[in-house]
């Protein structure tokens, strides 16, 4: 069973989103491509950094299945 989980986006590198856990001591940040993003939640990928969303966790630990909140 799959697990959804609310992340915030911190900045954008390169190509790449920075991801947290949307809690009060994030987890140390892991990144995934910002476009990928983008296209799933429907924004531009400079639009971004701040934004809260949700992901689905997947087996390997790995966040897809990007939604706003």
């Amino acid at each position: 069973m799959s697990e959804r989980v609310n992340v915030k986006v911190l900045l954008l590198i390169g190509g790449e989103a920075e991801i947290v856990a949307d809690a009060p001591d994030p987890d140390v940040p892991a990144r995934y491509p910002a476009t990928v993003i983008a296209e799933e939640v429907g924004v531009s990928a400079r639009e971004l950094p701040g934004m809260s969303l949700s992901a689905v966790v997947g087996p390997d630990d790995r966040l897809s299945g990007w939604q706003r909140r």
